[in-house]
């Protein structure tokens, strides 16, 4: 294996241009990672609207003040229930982050501003975080 990438460096240089090229193309794609200092602001500047992609059991276990709630596996069904928030970012979150990529993209693909919140709601409760019942 060492004496292929030795060999054939161009080749495996590209490749690994390309893949990492891709992965930055999603990513944006599914809207920038932003943390909670950044979604409390924009929150409190009225800037900014919580979707939590979470199953509804999830959600009413605990979640973020005045977040949306529209579980990830309905989020295109449910998607024209954000036609009223069009103008603002929608910060997409979810228990630790596998959904919010999916969700962001397909929102994204509306012509929404869509970010994700990084850590998703493990994140926001190991910095000790309020959540709402």
């Amino acid at each position: 294996m060492i004496e292929f990438i030795g060999q054939q460096w161009i080749a495996v240089s590209l490749l690994m241009l390309f893949v990492f090229s891709y992965f930055l193309l999603e990513r944006s794609r599914s809207g920038l990672g932003i943390g909670h200092n950044q979604l409390t602001a924009m929150v409190n500047k009225a800037s900014g609207v919580v979707l939590d992609v979470r199953s509804a059991h999830e959600f009413g276990e605990g979640h973020i003040a005045d977040s949306l709630n529209i579980p990830h596996d309905k989020i295109e069904k449910r998607i024209a229930e954000l036609e009223k928030h069009r103008g603002v970012p929608i910060i997409v979150v979810d228990k630790i982050g596998q959904h919010a990529s999916a969700v962001g993209k397909a929102l994204t693909k509306e012509g929404y501003t869509v970010f994700r919140l990084s850590g998703g709601i493990s994140e926001w409760t190991a910095n000790k975080l309020p959540l709402v019942k």
